[in-house]
């Protein structure tokens, strides 16, 4: 018998769109290398068979941002599902981003594995915080998931990357989501972005994984922090049936931005 094929899941994040295509971010165009993101996944064969957005899509929060990345990811022709940042307005993003192949689903099984998608949002806060409703539906969501492996996406990193200022940052109760985690053998990856670099720590049997922003990236472990110059990236995930998985980051090439190995500032 010819095995399964193993799911191909691609995930991007912090695309940071504006209403205006030209409009540039740090020195990059954040458009135009999302669009050269949205090239290179078009030449992958076979094609993904799914397309995770992990937050931080807009920068100002317009409807036109939201429009633009419905146009550049559609001609992928795969579904896509997503989640906010904290640039994001999540009443906006709630009626642009529900046309096929766009979905709001939070929670899906495919090949499997359990697909479950959290809000980090803290309102007027960039650090993260989960709601008890979140935790909540996350915990009754795993007591269903049978045999199944679990994939979890949220925006805000749940575990420390060695820079100060992101730290304070990233999931404010990361503890109490750890603690759900830690109890669930069948979760095997937690994904996040938020922090426009590669990341990948073990905890126990579960990988937590950060993946690099499709416009720029941030130096790792710096303080202050800085921009790298390396170039935009996304991640590929390719998860078997069995429950085993591998992934892999790429990049696309891209004009650096203006000053790199300046100090970044967040607005």
């Amino acid at each position: 018998m010819t095995p399964v094929s193993p799911l191909l899941v691609a995930q991007i994040t912090d695309t940071h769109l504006f209403a205006e295509f030209d409009r540039t971010w740090k020195g990059l165009s954040t458009a135009h290398t999302l669009q050269k993101v949205i090239e290179r996944l078009q030449e992958i064969q076979p094609p993904p068979d799914l397309l995770l957005l992990t937050g931080d899509l807009s920068q100002d929060e317009t409807p036109e941002s939201y429009e633009i990345l419905a146009s550049l990811i559609s001609p992928l022709n795969i579904p896509a599902y997503w989640i906010p940042g904290n640039h994001d307005n999540l009443s906006v993003m709630q009626q642009i981003l529900d046309r096929p192949p766009i979905f709001p689903e939070k929670s899906w099984n495919l090949g499997n594995w359990q697909f479950l998608l959290l809000s980090s949002v803290e309102a007027g806060c960039d650090g993260g915080r989960l709601s008890p409703e979140s935790f909540d539906w996350l915990d009754s969501q795993l007591q269903q998931t049978g045999d199944r492996a679990v994939i979890i996406a949220l925006h805000h990193h749940p575990l420390p990357i060695g820079s100060k200022i992101m730290d304070g940052m990233m999931l404010h109760n990361a503890d109490e989501f750890l603690a759900i985690v830690d109890r669930h053998p069948q979760i095997k990856i937690v994904l996040c972005g938020h922090i426009h670099q590669e990341f990948h720590q073990q905890r126990g049997s579960v990988s937590y994984l950060g993946t690099p922003s499709t416009c720029i990236q941030l130096l790792p472990k710096s303080h202050p922090i800085v921009l790298d110059t390396i170039g935009p990236g996304f991640r590929l995930l390719e998860l078997a049936i069995d429950g085993t998985w591998n992934t892999r980051v790429e990049r696309v090439a891209a004009a650096l931005p203006a000053d790199p190995q300046s100090p970044f500032y967040l607005k």
